[in-house]
C-alpha cells in the first residue's frame, strides 16, 4: 500500500486480508464499485468528494466484520441456532453431574476414613472442577459445531409446542413424591420387620428399634402430609405462600428430629453397633485410627450424614419457595 493510497483503496484492503485468496480479486472488485457508487450518489447531491468517501466507508463499518460476511463466518462464539439448546443442555447438566460427583466423593472420603474436613475440602474442589469442566467443554462442543455443522433443514414449527396439562405444576412433583414416600415408608417397615440384615437368620434393624412407636409414627404423619401437600400443589395448578409455609414447616418437621435423633446417637440400633464391633473388630479399628483426629469414623459419618440432612432440608424449603415466587411472576 503507497502513500497515495485514498482511504477506499486502505478499507478494501483491509477486508479482503482476511478473505481466502481465490476470493480477493471477486470482493475487491464488488466492493470498490459500490463504494464508488455510494459516493458519487453523495456526490451528486452536492456533498465534498472527500467528506462523502468518509461517510460511506464510516456507514460499512469495521472491515473485519465485513470480511466476516463475506467469508460466512460467525463473529460469535454460539449463535441463535445453538444457543437454546446449548443453554437447555448446560443447565441440565449443572443441576445432575456436580451433586453426583460430590455424592460419590463424600462416599469415596469416608470408605478412604478421611477427616470432616478433608472430606469437605475434596467435596468442594471436586464440584468448581466440575462445574468448570462442563461449562468449557459443553461450549467448546457448540462453538466447533456453529462453525462446522450447515444450518439444520428442519425448522421450528408449532407442532413442537408442549401440551399446557404436561406443564401443570406439581403433576411430576406428586408422582415423584408418591414413589419416594410410599418407597420410604416400605423401607422402615422392612428394616424393622424382616431387617435389612439377618445375621444368624434373625433380623437386624438399622435403625433404633426405640424409636418405635412415637417418634416413627410421627415420621409417618410427617410423610403422609408430605404426600397431601403434594396431592394439593397439584389440585392448585401452582405453588402458593400458604403451600410453600407448609413445605418449609414440614421440611422442619423432618430435619429437626432427624439431626437431634442422629447427634444424640438414638436414630441407629445400638445392636447394629455391636455387630460391628464384634463382627468387624478389625475393619472398625482401622477406620477409628484413621480419623482418630475427628473423634472417630462414627463421628465422621455422623457428621457427613448430617450435613447431607441438613442439605437436603435447606434445599426443600428453597425451591418451595422459589416455585412460588416463579408461579407469582408468571
Amino acid at each position: 500500500m503507497t502513500a497515495t493510497a485514498t482511504l477506499t483503496d486502505r478499507y478494501v484492503d483491509a477486508t479482503i486480508r482476511s478473505l481466502p485468496a481465490a476470493a480477493q480479486a471477486d470482493v475487491r472488485a464488488e466492493l470498490e464499485a459500490s463504494i464508488a457508487d455510494a459516493v458519487q450518489a453523495r456526490v451528486d447531491q452536492g456533498e465534498p468528494r472527500e467528506v462523502a468517501e468518509r461517510a460511506v466507508l464510516s456507514e460499512l463499518g469495521d472491515p473485519g466484520i465485513l470480511a466476516a460476511g463475506y467469508a460466512d463466518r460467525p463473529l460469535h462464539l454460539i449463535g441463535p441456532r445453538y444457543f437454546l439448546v446449548w443453554w437447555r443442555l448446560l443447565k441440565l447438566l449443572l443441576w445432575i453431574v456436580p451433586a453426583c460427583a460430590a455424592v460419590g466423593i463424600a462416599i469415596a472420603k469416608v470408605l478412604e476414613f478421611a477427616t470432616i474436613g478433608e472430606t469437605i475440602g475434596a467435596i468442594v474442589v471436586v464440584i468448581l472442577q466440575v462445574i468448570v469442566n462442563l461449562g468449557f467443554w459443553t461450549t467448546l462442543v457448540f462453538a466447533v459445531l456453529e462453525r462446522t455443522v450447515p444450518v439444520p433443514v428442519t425448522a421450528w414449527s408449532v407442532d413442537q409446542l408442549p401440551e399446557v396439562v404436561e406443564n401443570r405444576a406439581g403433576l411430576s412433583e406428586m408422582i415423584g413424591s408418591i414413589i419416594f414416600l410410599v418407597l420410604g415408608a416400605a423401607a422402615i417397615l422392612w428394616d424393622s420387620l424382616r431387617g435389612f440384615l439377618r445375621p444368624d437368620g434373625e433380623a437386624l434393624p438399622l435403625l433404633n428399634p426405640e424409636l418405635w412407636p412415637w417418634w416413627i409414627t410421627a415420621l409417618f404423619v410427617v410423610m403422609a402430609a408430605e404426600l397431601i401437600l403434594a396431592v394439593a400443589v397439584y389440585r392448585a395448578g401452582r405453588w402458593s405462600v400458604p403451600l410453600a409455609t407448609v413445605n418449609t414447616v414440614l421440611a422442619l418437621a423432618f430435619g429437626v428430629p432427624a439431626l437431634y435423633l442422629l447427634v444424640s446417637g438414638q436414630l441407629v440400633n445400638p445392636e447394629f453397633l455391636h455387630f460391628l464391633a464384634t463382627e468387624h473388630a478389625e475393619d472398625l479399628a482401622k477406620a477409628n485410627a484413621g480419623a482418630a483426629a475427628q473423634g472417630g469414623i462414627f463421628r465422621v459419618v455422623t457428621v457427613v450424614f448430617a450435613v447431607v440432612t441438613a442439605g437436603i432440608v435447606v434445599w426443600d424449603i428453597i425451591d418451595g419457595w422459589w416455585k412460588t415466587f416463579r408461579a407469582r411472576t408468571r
